[in-house]
C-alpha cells in the first residue's frame, strides 16, 4: 500500500518510459489531474484522458519521446516526502536545473509551477521537480 502517491505516479511514469510505453495509467485524484495538466502545458507529455472505472477512476497520460525515441522527461524528483514535507516561501522557490526544468509546487492558490508561484508571489510544498 503506497501512502505517497506522488512518488507513485513519477515511479509509475519513469518506468513507462524506461520501457518505452506510449502511455501509462495511475490512479486519478485532483491533485495527480493538476500536475498532469502542468506536464501537458509545459510539452512534458502529449495528452492525458480520465478513464471512469468506478471507483477513484483512472489518469491515463500520452507519453513525448523526441526524434531520436528518448523521452522528453530527462529527470522527475520528488522532493518533499510524506516524513519530510519541503516547503519554500515565495522568496525562496528553488529553480529546476537552472530554470531548464520545472519545480511543481503546492500553493493555496492551487498546483502550479516555481515560475507561476514566483509571480503570484506565494509559496508553498514542494512536491517534485521535472526536468
Amino acid at each position: 500500500m503506497h501512502s505517497d502517491t506522488i512518488s507513485d505516479f513519477l515511479t509509475r511514469i519513469r518506468n513507462a518510459q524506461q520501457a518505452g510505453h506510449r502511455r501509462v495509467d495511475v490512479p486519478a485524484s485532483k491533485l495527480k489531474r493538476a500536475m498532469a495538466k502542468i506536464l501537458v502545458d509545459k510539452g512534458y507529455i502529449s495528452r492525458f484522458i480520465d478513464i471512469e472505472d468506478g471507483k477513484q477512476g483512472i489518469l491515463r497520460m500520452f507519453l513525448k519521446y523526441d526524434a531520436y525515441g528518448q523521452p522528453v522527461i530527462k529527470e522527475m524528483k520528488r522532493i518533499s516526502k510524506p516524513g519530510l514535507r519541503k516547503y519554500s516561501g515565495s522568496e525562496e522557490i528553488p529553480k529546476s536545473y537552472n530554470g531548464l526544468g520545472i519545480v511543481i509546487m503546492s500553493t493555496s492558490r492551487g498546483v502550479m509551477t516555481d515560475k507561476e508561484a514566483r509571480k503570484l508571489n506565494v509559496g508553498g510544498e514542494i512536491l517534485c521537480s521535472v526536468y
